[in-house]
């Protein structure tokens, strides 16, 4: 190969067929539809029911992936998963992600980057095929955040769906993948948190009747600095790419907040009607919401061959990045 970089090749997405609405929500919760609408521009989430695991979503997502990428398991060279919601603590869901599949040609790991997972996942990606260690990777983002979550807890449990995407990533001698940096500011780690179940407060009686085991935001501080955060991570992908704002297609944000979408947007100063949104009937599936969006907007036929993609997110570490792709699936295929 001459030149060597990165496209994707395949893109899938899955969301459990079980739909929680707000009206439910309002009989388990103290909260209205319309607090829920007007704060969030959250209406149904999908919950995955007892028998699905994360592994699971990941694999349906990465068949449609593949499927739509003409490859089999065997040409995968290595699995990358981005989640925050392990099947176990040991081993890696990408162990059996691997094993359901039957992908028995590759290596994999899982690793926590939250809701930046995805993006993560595909600068890892693009890294790995540079380099030539793989030629296929795939790169998923996954989350099953319905069972960290306390149900009490209005301020979160009306936020998060479970929910699974997934990309094939492969070498190319046209550049697929254009730009993108990953960002950590571990000062702010405690505003999005789960305190308990690792080393440092292990699960005991005491800490599940304090529901310390389950996920713990300060929404308005996040808020607060989302869009100044997800607007330097898209500067830095349009300056590594040479590219302005007025050349983006479409800009596909991590689907956490309305309000905050619509923030980004006019700081970015971009259309509006060139932001995909689809948080009205997912809610915030973290990880995996970015690759859910481009798998509809596929669906949906919106993306076409040679078209730039913007996309950026932010979620607990504080975790966030960016990535500028050319998109090479072509739909008339």
């Amino acid at each position: 190969m001459k030149n060597r970089y990165s496209t994707i090749r395949g893109i899938g997405g899955y969301l459990p067929d079980k739909v929680l609405s707000n009206l439910d929500l309002e009989k388990i919760v103290d909260t209205t539809d319309e607090w829920i609408r007007t704060r969030t521009g959250i209406q149904y989430r999908h919950i995955a029911p007892e028998g699905i695991h994360t592994s699971t979503m990941a694999v349906e997502a990465s068949r449609k992936a593949l499927d739509m990428a003409g490859l089999e398991p065997k040409d995968i060279d290595l699995i990358v998963c981005g989640t925050v919601t392990p099947d176990q603590p040991l081993p890696a869901t990408a162990a059996f992600i691997q094993t359901e599949l039957g992908a028995r040609n590759a290596a994999g790991f899982d690793f926590a980057a939250a809701c930046a997972g995805f993006l993560y996942g595909l600068i890892m990606a693009d890294k790995f095929i540079k380099t030539g260690y793989a030629d296929t990777v795939l790169v998923i983002g996954v989350e099953l955040l319905s069972r960290i979550i306390d149900w009490s807890d209005r301020a979160t449990c009306v936020l998060f769906g479970d929910g699974a995407g997934a990309a094939v990533v492969t070498a190319s001698e046209e550049p697929g993948f254009l730009g993108g940096k990953m960002y950590l500011d571990g000062t702010l780690a405690d505003l999005i948190q789960v305190p308990a179940g690792g080393s440092r407060l292990p699960v005991n009686e005491k800490i599940i009747e304090e529901r310390l085991n389950c996920v713990k935001m300060r929404g308005r501080e996040v808020f607060r600095i989302a869009v100044r955060y997800m607007g330097r991570a898209l500067h830095s992908a349009f300056q590594e790419a040479n590219v302005n704002p007025s050349d983006i297609d479409w800009l596909v944000p991590h689907q956490a907040n309305d309000r905050i979408t619509f923030a980004l947007t006019e700081y970015m100063k971009f259309p509006i009607d060139r932001v995909y949104r689809n948080i009205e009937y997912t809610g915030n599936t973290s990880a995996a919401s970015i690759p859910i969006a481009l798998a509809e907007m596929v669906e949906k036929k919106l993306i076409h061959k040679g078209q730039l993609i913007a996309m950026t997110a932010l979620g607990a570490g504080i975790a966030y990045a960016s990535a500028l792709v050319r998109w090479s699936i072509d739909l008339s295929e």
